[in-house]
C-alpha cells in the first residue's frame, strides 16, 4: 500500500466525523508504523515488536489529538506519535530503576574481555 499524506489526512477527517478510525485509516496508520520502524535497530525482535507494539498503542490513542487547523500534515504528526512510543517502549525496555544519570552498565562475563570472558587469576 502506497502512502500519501493527503490521503491519510482525508481518512482521519472522516474519522474524526464519525468519532472512531475508519478501517482505510487503520491501516494506513499501521503501513506508516510499519515503514518507520524499518529504519531503527534494536537488540532483539522481541524488543523490536514491543517497541513496535509501544508505538501503535500511542497513535491509536491519540489519533483524534490530530488538529487539522494547525497543520494538513497528518503523515508527520503520526510518524513523530509513532517514533515517541518507539522510544518510551525502548525506554520501559532498558532504564533502570534508580539509575537517572545514566551511570549503571551491564557488563556480560561471557563476552567481556574481546570474547575471551571473565577469568579468576
Amino acid at each position: 500500500m502506497y502512502l500519501q499524506n493527503k490521503d491519510l489526512y482525508v481518512e482521519i477527517i472522516i474519522s474524526k466525523a464519525q468519532g472512531k478510525l475508519t478501517r482505510n485509516s487503520k491501516l494506513m496508520l499501521e503501513t506508516l508504523a510499519k515503514r518507520t520502524i524499518k529504519k531503527m535497530r534494536y537488540y532483539s525482535n522481541d524488543d523490536r515488536m514491543d517497541c513496535y507494539q509501544s508505538g501503535l498503542l500511542d497513535m491509536f490513542s491519540n489519533w483524534y489529538n490530530f488538529n487539522e487547523e494547525k497543520s494538513d500534515n497528518a503523515f508527520a504528526y503520526f510518524t513523530e506519535i509513532f517514533k515517541r512510543g518507539l522510544a518510551k517502549g525502548f525506554n520501559e525496555l532498558y532504564k533502570k530503576k534508580g539509575d537517572n544519570d545514566h551511570q549503571i552498565r551491564l557488563i556480560s562475563i561471557e563476552s567481556s574481555n574481546d570474547g575471551m570472558g571473565l577469568h579468576s587469576i
